[in-house]
């Protein structure tokens, strides 16, 4: 096996058509993370971003989107953001990064949304989940048939909640898109607030993990594109979210609401307004992403299989992460919540590492992120 890390910049037409044409499998987009727009997307707003090219004998047979490995850790592109990483390779090739993870000069790699073409398990993994994919390809009247004949209550819920919002605030409407980016500066800010409330990390205070969104928030190329739905009730805004649009698949990222509409769950009547549309959009798909969100069970027509975990190769890295496993073992035995904090550290530094590449503000981004975390606890 051969492998070069070059710039997405440096790969021609062919290359990126060749990568293109194989994020689809039997003629359906995998997802648009997986695409080379998302990788160059990541590109402008970061200068750490390469692909392996993965060669056997003279030809290629895949691609791996990833950023630069600092102090030996590697990430796949736009990490922990992409809601599904891994390698692109031709059909039928079966590719395993443990195979060329030292040749990209790293000795880890976390992944959180790994999927696999292939019978490879990449590494340790941490969890297994599923992506839940809502198929509209039918049209939405015969995916709610569906749904209401598996949910027939938790759907007659809903529409009994958007009667209630109808009535209360006004018709409902949806918006597609956000030109002047109003709905996704409130987005934005509503997000925020709830990061900063229950503890998490602000995304939206990362300044390349803003500009990446703000930037595919502006783009108008359907077949890759950041899209911004809002929905109101009459003229009052209620929810927004804002996902990846490629081809007629779209992927929902990021959703946020007033928590003044709170009670007629406004996150879900904006997905049903979404499911209506897809259609006049040519949406034939809407992936809802992984998560333990119970509403999912509810709308999911079926799950891509996903892993999160980390793959290490032999030396100092493996030795150091090793330690801070027995560290995290060791503090168990102590009581209450000072049992858990060894792994929350671990948690929030890798994926504050993920966000700052560079020391000085990862540190800075990790006290202020646990204090957050530890206040909100």
């Amino acid at each position: 096996m051969r492998v070069k890390s070059v710039s997405i910049r440096d790969l021609s037409d062919a290359e990126r058509g060749q990568w293109r044409s194989w994020a689809y499998q039997d003629g359906h987009l995998v997802s648009p993370y997986l695409l080379p727009e998302f990788a160059q997307a990541v590109d402008r707003v970061r200068s750490d971003v390469r692909i392996a090219v993965i060669g056997q004998d003279s030809e290629t047979i895949g691609y791996f989107a990833y950023h630069a490995p600092r102090h030996f850790a590697l990430r796949p592109v736009g990490a922990p953001m992409s809601d599904y990483q891994g390698i692109i390779a031709r059909p039928g090739a079966a590719i395993c990064p443990k195979e060329f993870l030292t040749r990209l000069g790293a000795g880890f790699m976390a992944y959180e949304n790994w999927w696999s073409n292939a019978a490879c398990q990449p590494g340790i993994a941490r969890e297994r989940d599923g992506s839940v994919v809502v198929d509209l390809s039918d049209g939405p009247d015969a995916y709610f048939a569906g749904r209401m004949a598996a949910h027939k209550s938790q759907f007659k819920k809903i529409d009994r909640r958007l009667r209630n919002a109808e009535r209360d605030f006004g018709p409902a409407r949806l918006v597609v898109g956000d030109a002047g980016g109003a709905h996704f500066n409130t987005l934005a800010r509503w997000k925020s607030e709830q990061y900063n409330a229950t503890g998490k990390l602000d995304i939206f205070n990362i300044g390349w993990a803003r500009q990446l969104l703000a930037n595919l928030n502006t783009s108008t190329d359907t077949g890759f594109q950041g899209l911004t739905f809002a929905l109101y009730f009459g003229e009052e805004l209620a929810a927004v979210e804002f996902g990846l649009r490629a081809g007629d698949v779209y992927h929902s990222w990021f959703p946020a609401y007033d928590e003044r509409f709170a009670k007629v769950s406004p996150g879900l009547l904006l997905l049903h307004e979404i499911f209506k549309a897809a259609p006049e959009l040519g949406l034939s798909r809407v992936d809802l992403g992984k998560g333990g969100a119970h509403y999912k069970t509810y709308y999911a027509s079926y799950e891509v299989p996903l892993e999160s975990g980390r793959l290490i190769a032999p030396g100092f890295a493996a030795l150091g992460l090793h330690s801070w496993d027995v560290a995290e073992q060791c503090a168990k035995v102590l009581p209450g919540k000072l049992g858990e904090l060894p792994a929350r550290a671990r948690r929030r530094w890798a994926q504050v590492s993920a966000f700052e590449p560079d020391l000085g503000p990862r540190l800075k981004t990790f006290a202020r992120g646990f204090r957050a975390q530890i206040s909100a606890a």
